[in-house]
């Protein structure tokens, strides 16, 4: 496997991580602590809350930071400042011709 095919299974990997903990976040401020212990305190489940805005921000900057460092992982791309699309040396140059004369009308 190439570093941009591992980049990219390890991005994807994140992305589903961030897509669950997003999902069990209740956007009215309840979320997954209200549902099992009613506060925050009680149930055993302490702070699930802080936990999951944790777990984003962390994720948020993994995935930040593996699609930053998958830019390295092109080789040769890095400080190249001509195009590699078109190598000078191997199109053939092509032999402009000269103008044509214009046609001289007969001399009566």
């Amino acid at each position: 496997m190439t570093n941009f095919t591992i980049f990219l299974v390890l991005i994807t990997v994140v992305c589903f991580l961030l897509i669950i903990v997003i999902m069990v976040q209740n956007p009215k401020g309840g979320g997954l602590s209200s549902t099992l212990g009613g506060s925050t305190q009680m149930g055993g489940v302490q702070k699930t809350t802080d936990f999951l805005d944790k777990s984003t921000w962390t994720l948020a900057t993994i995935l930040i930071l593996l699609i930053l460092f998958s830019s390295l992982s092109f080789p040769g791309m890095m400080g190249a400042s001509e195009s590699k699309i078109i190598d000078e040396n191997a199109v053939p140059k092509t032999a402009v011709p000269a103008p044509a004369k214009p046609a001289e009308s007969p001399k009566k």
